[in-house]
């Protein structure tokens, strides 16, 4: 039997997601469309009265501005956002985790502090804008000249930004700030850090203390050391005692429960909620089965589908959590004149998205089906097992440096336009949605999830894929964006407050 070219969703939709494109006049199911319909775009397989739900996932993605007929194309010309939410379904229970899977293992680094690193880096970290130059200046010096001594040591990460100064001293920004960079201070995937200050800024190092404790954790002003250049000489004495530290240590067998990985989608198109995205779901159900941790975030970008998630939570202190958060960016968006339907970006309507709804609905399928355990702020600290969220803007680096200040020791992003990104210290995963942007950009591409929408591969197949290549990832399997080197220039910590 030949394979349809769309894919309906739950039994309730009124729409279908097609997976090519598809001629007008052609007879699908016994359906005409009107229309042309390109992959990854919805067409209505029944008739639609104007004004009413679009239902897809089995739930309301926005209302008709005018009157569909079944194989009229579905898209920004006949639908529009209204805040409509269906009621949540009874939550599937969560991918089968088998005893093998939980008692699987991972080669990582043992920190002092008992956890597990999936790689050993040293990072040298900004204070302040104006330290950025220096910082970088150092790093490559380092990776010049002592890190071919070392082996073990994966590299000299700068981490600047345009933040510390020019701002108040207290408030939002200072405290996110702060806790970004403490938070990358004490990451597990750096062995040392130092920490570069100017000298007068606002985000003075003292803040900060030692970063640390041990020779392994060290800072200075550039003004205290006389200067750019002496700076960078001081600095090279300074990672020389660090790396001969941090190159002895050795990768050695640790539980995959001690995996924190955070879940990212950029660039999503209409396959992304129906590949890539419940693919990684399945991986992150298997990992939180196992005891590990998996951080959804991008609030702004799950706003239409929280009711699912806050269904699902553990308590009713994690729904009230999540449900403050939601209201927060209301109140924010308000502020400035802005909606939350303003997220979908051009390029995700060009790939058949066309609400926040939507958008959110296949964003949230990244988190699995496991119980929400927890909810954080930006940045903080991430203690609990198993499916948390962290607050953060849909904004890719923005979110992505927010969960690795919380500590997740990898990434995972599915994209659907072609993203291209990395994560330093963190090793990012790319997990295209559609076999067409795969094949035009394989040298970004860790995994092809299209194969899911042309019938090829299951969901639960792909995502025990994604599942033994996270494993892998974390033992020291280069990613696509490593083997490039990106990951220098993606923390962009969130900000906050006025400039001054």
């Amino acid at each position: 039997m030949d394979k349809l070219p769309w894919i309906i969703l739950s039994a309730g939709d009124n729409v279908a997601v097609a997976t090519a494109a598809i001629a007008p006049g052609s007879t699908v199911a016994g359906i005409q469309t009107r229309e042309k319909i390109d992959p990854g775009h919805k067409v209505a397989i029944a008739d639609i009265p104007l004004g009413s739900p679009v239902v897809k996932y089995g739930q309301a993605i926005g209302r008709t501005t005018a009157e569909v007929k079944a194989g009229d194309h579905v898209h920004s010309h006949n639908l529009h956002f209204e805040n409509d939410r269906l009621a949540a379904t009874a939550n599937s229970a969560p991918e089968t985790a088998t005893t093998d899977d939980k008692a699987r293992t991972f080669m990582g680094y043992r920190r002092a502090d008992g956890r597990a690193a999936t790689r050993n880096y040293i990072g040298i970290i900004a204070s302040v804008n104006c330290s950025t130059t220096v910082c970088r200046a150092i790093a490559d010096e380092a990776n010049r000249t002592i890190l071919p001594h070392y082996e073990g040591i994966d590299g000299f990460v700068p981490i600047v930004h345009d933040q510390g100064c020019g701002m108040s001293s207290t408030g939002d920004g200072m405290n996110v700030l702060h806790r970004t960079l403490a938070g990358y201070t004490r990451h597990v995937n750096f062995g040392g850090v130092l920490m570069i200050g100017l000298g007068c800024e606002v985000n003075q190092l003292t803040l900060y203390g030692q970063s640390g404790a041990g020779a392994s954790k060290r800072h200075f002003n550039i003004q205290d050391a006389g200067g750019s250049r002496r700076a960078v000489e001081r600095a090279m004495g300074m990672l020389r005692e660090i790396a001969a530290d941090v190159g002895k240590e050795k990768r050695v067998p640790m539980s995959i429960g001690e995996i924190i990985i955070g879940l990212q989608c950029g660039g999503s198109d209409g396959f992304s909620g129906i590949t890539a995205n419940p693919a990684l779901g399945v991986a992150a159900d298997l990992l939180a089965a196992a005891g590990g941790t998996a951080i959804l975030s991008e609030t702004s970008e799950i706003y239409g589908a929280e009711h699912l998630l806050r269904s699902r939570a553990v308590s009713d202190e994690v729904a009230k959590k999540l449900d403050d958060k939601i209201a927060w960016w209301e109140e924010y968006v308000a502020l400035h004149g802005a909606s939350l339907d303003n997220n979908p970006s051009p390029g995700n309507k060009r790939g058949g998205l066309t609400t926040i709804l939507e958008k959110s609905l296949g964003a949230v399928a990244k988190g699995g089906r496991s119980p929400l355990t927890a909810v954080y702020g930006y940045a903080e600290r991430v203690t609990a097992p198993g499916l948390v969220f962290m607050d953060t803007p849909g904004y890719d680096p923005v979110s992505a440096t927010g969960q690795v200040a919380g500590g997740a020791n990898m990434i995972a992003f599915t994209t659907g336009r072609g993203s291209c990104f990395g994560c330093r210290p963190a090793p990012s995963l790319k997990l295209s949605s559609n076999s067409a942007l795969y094949a035009s950009m394989e040298e970004d591409m860790d995994i092809d999830c299209g194969t899911i929408a042309t019938g090829d591969a299951t969901i639960s197949g792909k995502g025990r894929e994604i599942f033994d290549l996270i494993v892998d990832t974390a033992s020291g399997k280069k990613t696509k964006s490593e083997l490039f080197g990106y990951g220098d220039n993606e923390f962009v910590p969130w900000h906050l407050g006025a400039t001054l």
